[in-house]
């Protein structure tokens, strides 16, 4: 299993649907990336320049939206993760 450093989350990607609502599908090249996800694993959270941790205010199965470019992609047995600061998290959905 990853485990995320820091003020980092491990988020797996929901892909947007590739229909339209009048049933018109999608070539790859016309969808927008997306923003929205499940975190899988998140770090222990960042440290202040006196050393105190400050834990992160999202937690395991969260689903969030994310910044558009933010995150690095990642490949881990066979399925795709995005690694994100938690400063490239905008919201929490309930």
């Amino acid at each position: 299993m990853l485990k995320p450093l820091g003020d980092r989350v491990i988020v797996k990607v929901v892909e947007d649907e590739e229909e339209t609502v009048g049933g018109i599908v999608l070539a790859n090249n016309a969808k927008q990336k997306p923003q929205q996800g499940k975190i899988v694993a998140v770090g222990e959270g960042g440290v202040t320049p006196e050393g105190k941790r400050l834990p992160l205010s999202v937690k395991e199965g969260d689903t969030i939206l994310y910044d558009k470019y933010a995150g690095s992609e990642v490949k881990y047995e066979g399925d795709d993760y995005l690694v994100l600061h938690e400063k490239d998290i905008m919201a929490i959905v309930e």
